[in-house]
């Protein structure tokens, strides 16, 4: 197939729409969320069907991290169990939502970054936790696009900008991580947060509502906090690919925006 027949192929199966699709930021927390019923679980639940149904899902997790940047080609990706020590029914637990070799495609046009398709990947944790809840039919095309632990937040900002393009072929785009998430002190036994905890989300909260990006980008310089919350970035790096995405115009809405088991914050924004 020529490059122009492939072009033209994407172009009908993704064709511009009236209405451009919202993105999302997800903070998915504790695995467990897919299977329990709690504040989480349901605030994701309530968004999903807040949304106009997407043709199809790109999600950035946290928990693909690869040298270069990747997108999951394959029809039927795998439901990947990608964490440890928890309940069977976890282990258990499959979304069999089917890939899109198109999309794949149409994302390694749109963006200027090399991208390389992948057959090995799959659906991890931080995809199918979440997309569980939001879409349980699991009847909605999902590809995942890897973060290049190479790069610097900038990169991954920029990247995100030129996906923007996707919202208007109804691809809804989901970054999945945490705002704060610091797995050397969770406290299991007191759900209490840490009071930096709480200081950097809430920073995070008033730069993001104040459409500071270049602030967020830049967490390095925010202080004390924000090196304890962050002390590393891959489950902060799928923030920066959804305010890349917005507009000047669009709106913030902030849901499920509470920290927990001490260094996890679980807020999550939706971008309309």
């Amino acid at each position: 197939m020529t490059l122009n027949q492939t072009l033209r192929e994407l172009q009908g199966k993704f064709s511009d729409q009236d209405r451009k699709m919202p993105a999302l930021f997800v903070g998915h927390g504790n695995p467990m969320n897919a299977l329990e019923d709690n504040e989480f679980s349901r605030a994701w639940a309530q968004v999903g069907r807040s949304l106009p149904k997407p043709n199809a899902i790109l999600c950035v997790s946290a928990h693909w991290e690869t040298a270069g940047t990747l997108v999951t080609g394959m029809d039927k990706p795998k439901t990947i169990h990608d964490f440890g020590g928890f309940p069977p029914d976890l282990y258990a637990m499959e979304y069999p939502a089917p890939g899109s070799p198109e999309l794949a495609r149409l994302t390694q046009e749109t963006v200027q970054v090399p991208v390389r398709l992948d057959q090995s990947w799959g659906l991890d944790h931080g995809t199918w936790s979440v997309l569980c809840r939001m879409f349980p039919s699991a009847d909605i095309p999902v590809i995942q696009l890897s973060l290049d632990r190479t790069q610097s937040p900038d990169f991954h900002y920029d990247l995100g900008k030129e996906l923007r393009a996707l919202r208007n072929k109804g691809v809804l785009i989901v970054g999945s991580g945490n705002i704060v998430h610091n797995l050397r002190v969770v406290n299991f036994q007191e759900d209490k947060p840490y009071d930096w905890a709480v200081e950097f989300d809430e920073t995070a909260k008033q730069l993001i509502s104040a459409g500071d990006h270049q602030s967020l980008v830049g967490y390095q310089k925010l202080g004390q906090a924000a090196r304890l919350a962050i002390p590393t970035n891959e489950h902060y790096l799928p923030l920066l690919y959804i305010l890349a995405l917005q507009d000047p115009q669009e709106q913030i809405r902030f849901f499920a925006d509470r920290v927990t088991l001490g260094s996890i914050s679980m807020r999550s924004v939706l971008i309309s």
